[in-house]
């Protein structure tokens, strides 16, 4: 009888976890950075910036999630994008929502 043969073991599939850290502690940092940004008393323009990276950051932090070892980062790319186009989405009924209070308020003049 001869001695089994060992496993081949497959190659690991998704990120590792060094790479789903490094996304966490990314998307983290953004935020914090987004924070800075926004509390600093020097300018408006970053206070812009900061503003705009405060709702990226927070969007981002619906990924945190999936930041774990094994899940293939196609997965993490695919979630990004339903927050983006779900961002879209509301951005849009927002502008039409505005629109539409436009309409209305100019319909009242004489």
């Amino acid at each position: 009888m001869s001695p089994p043969e060992p496993e081949i073991l497959a190659p690991p599939r998704g990120m590792t976890a060094a790479q789903a850290r490094r996304v966490e502690y990314g998307i983290i940092g953004l935020c914090g950075l987004a924070l800075l940004l926004i509390f600093q008393p020097f300018s408006l323009t970053l206070y812009s910036i900061g503003a705009g990276l405060v709702v990226l950051g927070g969007l981002a932090f619906n990924l945190i999630p999936f930041c774990r070892r094994g899940v293939p980062a196609r997965t993490l790319a695919k979630v990004a994008v339903v927050v983006l186009v779900i961002l879209a989405i509301v951005a849009l009924l927002g502008f039409l929502t505005a629109q539409a209070y436009v309409w209305y308020l100019a319909s009242l003049r004489p």
